[in-house]
């Protein structure tokens, strides 16, 4: 530096890094190539005109960042610090790439591990694994939010078929998605799936059934890299073994939703580090620095 300062690395103010392991280190570095080579060079124009790679998914399949902290079918059963890591690096360098990662993995592959049958997983996981198959995770709705207490969406039994009708709102990737694990409060007057015949459950909904129809959010001032879509169901059938036979109740969104909340809190401390990084005070005043030098350290504290 001209002046004689120097300028401490924002991330590290607590030597953090010191405190991770060489495996962790190593998700950490495979991130932060990936975000600074294949995000960063582009992300202004593909912000302005909202537009997300979907043929650059495969990526992040190739490098272990989908389903992270899942064994099996193809996932790197990694640790819970290796993901908060990946998660803070993508963020750190754009918003809608950190979504992708969680919803796929946190959501969307999260779901059919914990709650699906050993067919269910096979068809689905080792795919979306590798970025091939894309997920989405439909539980927002208009009205009632992300609350599934408040549901309105309904599961209907028709024979050998289940018939779902409702609407959802913000759901990430659906327009590009393969598979949709759709939740719904089951219609059932004989009481078989709980909660007096009106118990939540999630239904794997393959994106090309008719009556499912996914419609990108425009005007969006954030997260314009990414997709958002409101998702109709409109009788949609799909086959009795569509049901996560695991889930049943409010434990089974709220399971996922936690999931997808960890890699968020990382995922902000990589969006403050970004903004940390991008400071300059108008004047090298002590004030200045104080703050600085406060918020890195309570960004580098997590």
């Amino acid at each position: 530096m001209t002046d004689g300062t120097v300028t401490p690395r924002i991330d590290a103010v607590f030597d953090l890094d010191a405190q991770l392991t060489d495996e962790e280190r190593e998700w950490q570095q495979r991130a932060r190539r990936f975000a600074q080579e294949r995000i960063l060079p582009v992300i202004e124009d593909h912000f302005e005109r909202k537009h997300f790679r979907r043929e650059l998914v495969r990526e992040p399949g190739a490098l272990g960042f989908l389903g992270i902290p899942l064994t099996g079918y193809g996932c790197a059963g990694a640790g819970a610090v290796s993901y908060g890591l990946v998660c803070l690096e993508l963020e750190a360098a754009d918003s809608g790439w950190r979504t992708f990662v969680s919803v796929q993995g946190s959501l969307a592959m999260s779901a059919i591990h914990r709650y699906g049958s050993e067919e269910q997983k096979q068809r689905w996981l080792l795919g979306m694994a590798k970025g091939e198959l894309i997920g989405c995770f439909a539980l927002t709705e208009p009205q009632g939010g992300s609350d599934p207490a408040a549901m309105s969406t309904i599961a209907r039994r028709d024979g050998d078929e289940w018939v779902l009708d409702g609407a959802k709102r913000w759901i990430g990737l659906a327009s590009l998605a393969d598979v949709a694990v759709v939740w719904a409060r089951v219609e059932d007057p004989s009481g078989a799936y709980g909660e007096g015949g009106h118990a939540v459950r999630g239904f794997l909904v393959p994106t090309p059934t008719p009556g499912f129809t996914a419609t990108p959010i425009d005007g969006k001032l954030s997260m314009r890299a990414s997709v958002q879509c409101d998702v109709d169901l409109d009788g949609v059938r799909v086959p009795a073994d569509a049901m996560l036979p695991e889930a049943s109740g409010l434990p089974g969104p709220f399971g996922c939703l936690n999931e997808a909340r960890y890699g968020i809190v990382w995922g902000a401390m990589g969006t403050a580090r970004s903004c940390l990084s991008s400071f300059r005070p108008s004047s090298p005043t002590c004030s200045s620095r104080w703050r600085r030098a406060s918020c890195s350290r309570s960004t580098s504290g997590g």
